[in-house]
């Protein structure tokens, strides 16, 4: 019987951001028969209890070189912006790892010299790909190169939240609670919006002191819920039945979008809006207008929108459900993890360091 793979997965802390969550998907649904995984974080946080559950076990503390000796892994998996870390790749070099691969978030390019290690980078859109390309004239290709798109569980949200009627005059909105992560969008529609469908609810999870303050200015307390962050797919589940619609506004945009591909997983239709200039814009490539949801210029187009899905509720369900399968064509967790062992295979094979 061959012996599993080595496999340690890195991220920055174990927190509830998505790249926390690609990490602990990926670390979750990698094939236990060929590999064996763990993960490494300065810091815990709420997804360390969730993968030790899962029999995933967390090295956490500032010293990766420590872990790297004592685990001996055969890949060790980086998830980082994809600027210079030299502190996080010298660790690597010292220990001699094998292979080295990093997804990354941003699309960023690192030109330093302890980048070199890296056998393979994954941009997790096209967006991301293409810029980087445009960027720094590198063709972002194989086998230097790829695409992997971020794991959504799609088989859990089919199950958890199966087709319904999207009738109920709720919005949802989800993100981090930081300035960074929101829009002027996700506050001006709900004016126009309220006073279109007076029984409108705007569920928030993320909110922020400025949309508290929006709410309160503008009397829409009745219409405005501010929800704690939701730590399992489970409560995701949840939030996403509650609702009939996902409304994302960034200004920063996506590189790839998570919480627009879960919902989309959930059978929700989506309202997002382009970024301009060299921002991210990965949203536009999960969202296709009148397909899997509506694309607005402005906020009168997004109250719009926003009206329009609330309004005509076979039109919407229509959109969620391509995007259901949407989703479930291109972000299946457990197709992606065993897209990315195909990976870890391919480099240790031309490595000669296959088993």
């Amino acid at each position: 019987m061959a012996v599993p793979i080595r496999v340690l997965q890195v991220a920055k802390s174990l927190g509830l951001g998505g790249t926390e969550k690609v990490m602990q998907l990926f670390a979750a649904h990698l094939d236990r028969r060929d590999f064996q995984a763990a993960v490494h974080s300065p810091r815990d946080g709420p997804r360390g209890p969730l993968l030790r559950a899962a029999g995933i076990p967390t090295h956490v503390g500032t010293d990766l070189l420590k872990t790297l000796q004592a685990w001996k892994p055969d890949v060790v998996h980086l998830h980082r912006a994809g600027w210079p870390e030299p502190g996080l790749l010298r660790p690597l070099a010292v220990a001699r790892v094998p292979v080295v691969v990093e997804t990354n978030v941003f699309g960023r390019h690192d030109p330093s010299p302890s980048a070199r290690i890296l056998d393979r980078t994954l941009f997790v859109s096209r967006f991301c790909a293409e810029r980087f390309a445009a960027h720094t004239g590198i063709p972002a290709q194989p086998p230097r190169y790829g695409v992997l798109y971020n794991p959504v569980d799609t088989d859990f949200f089919a199950r958890a939240c199966p087709p319904r009627d999207l009738t109920a005059p709720a919005v949802g909105r989800l993100s981090r609670p930081d300035p960074g992560k929101w829009s002027r969008l996700a506050l001006d529609f709900l004016p126009p919006a309220a006073a279109a469908l007076p029984g409108l609810r705007y569920r928030i999870v993320g909110g922020i002191p400025e949309a508290e303050k929006f709410v309160r200015a503008h009397g829409l307390e009745a219409n405005a819920e501010f929800l704690p962050p939701l730590a399992t797919d489970e409560e995701l589940a949840g939030f996403f039945n509650s609702v009939s619609l996902l409304a994302h506004a960034n200004d920063t945009g996506e590189s790839f979008g998570l919480a627009i591909a879960e919902a989309m997983a959930a059978g929700l239709p989506v309202v997002t809006h382009p970024c301009p200039g060299p921002r991210d814009n990965a949203q536009l490539e999960l969202v296709e207008h009148g397909v899997t949801g509506l694309v607005a210029r402005d906020a009168r187009e997004y109250a719009e929108a926003v009206i329009f899905l609330l309004t005509h509720p076979e039109e919407a369900r229509n959109m969620g459900e391509a995007g259901r399968a949407k989703a479930a064509r291109l972000f299946r967790a457990q197709d992606l993890a065993a897209r990315l062992g195909g990976i870890y295979r391919e480099i240790l094979t031309a490595k000669g360091l296959d088993r």
